[in-house]
């Protein structure tokens, strides 16, 4: 088996005249660093084409906001989704995605992610509900969460929605250009831990645009200065999951798909696609 570090080798291209790029990444990877493929590294071409693809994702969430409510089904959220992308031209990147039914993930309370849409699944009042959509246009692919608070929302779990959006704040600020991925799940997790949460470790954020899901893993935990150095150009999702009680986890073995807490207590998700620039991160769908 090869090791990370061949897979994640920095290529020179043929003929070409060393860029000021190529010798820092050929600097970084010589000195033990984790670096990018350099297909990881999207063009301005690519980039735009995945920036299309988030304008639709953008405005299916936006849909979902103006629409959910309580005695809503995620079943009808589910249309909602499929109909606004399909009216863009666009593809809901979730529907049969090795075998997922439907075009959206629609997770409440106690659900992490992953839940599947249901006529017998009803929105109550106190219900917080993640709403996680995914798109494809014109073969470019965009990735983005938000929570949802349905009616009278206890303080406990609305503070807990407040906190993980805080986390994905934290987690931006925390990408810069040539510093680690690992810098954004320290920055997370301390913020989250502070308050009292955990988090999820067993899933994560990822490297998305021209596939659903492309290196790096991004984990919304670890330390500071490690993981794969984050380059002007890669295109990814930063998505805490953070549990109001232990991060431990499992997945529902009726449909495969379902990631529940372990506890039975609430959890809840943010989250963005975004692009590394040479100044910082710019969001691609929110």
């Amino acid at each position: 088996m090869l090791s990370r570090r061949k897979i994640h080798n920095w290529r020179i291209l043929k003929g070409q005249p060393l860029t000021e790029l190529d010798k820092r990444m050929l600097y970084l990877q010589e000195h033990g660093h984790l670096v990018p493929t350099r297909e990881l590294i999207k063009t301005p071409e690519q980039i735009e084409g995945i920036r299309r693809s988030g304008v639709v994702n953008t405005g299916v969430l936006d849909l979902v906001a103006q629409e959910i409510k309580e005695g809503m089904s995620t079943a009808a959220i589910d249309k909602l989704v499929y109909e606004y992308t399909k009216d863009h031209g666009a593809i809901p990147a979730p529907l049969n995605y090795e075998g997922f039914p439907k075009s959206v993930c629609t997770s409440i309370n106690e659900v992490v992610c992953h839940g599947i849409p249901s006529e017998k699944e009803i929105l109550r009042d106190g219900d917080i509900i993640n709403v996680d959509v995914s798109t494809i246009l014109d073969g470019y692919y965009s990735d983005a969460s938000r929570m949802f608070m349905i009616g009278n929302v206890s303080p406990e779990k609305r503070r807990l929605v407040e906190v993980t959006k805080e986390c994905l704040q934290i987690g931006m600020e925390a990408a810069k250009p040539f510093g680690y991925v690992g810098d954004i799940g320290h920055a997370i997790q301390k913020h989250a831990e502070k308050n009292g949460y955990s988090v999820v470790r067993d899933l994560c954020g990822h490297g998305v645009g021209l596939e659903f899901h492309e290196e790096p893993e991004v984990c919304h935990f670890g330390r500071k200065g490690t993981g794969m150095v984050l380059v002007p150009g890669m295109v990814f999702t930063i998505e805490p999951m953070i549990n109001m009680g232990r991060y431990q986890v499992y997945i529902d073995a009726d449909d495969n798909w379902t990631v529940l807490t372990d506890d039975g207590l609430p959890s809840a998700q943010w989250e963005h696609t975004f692009v590394m620039t040479d100044s910082g991160l710019e969001i691609l769908t929110y």
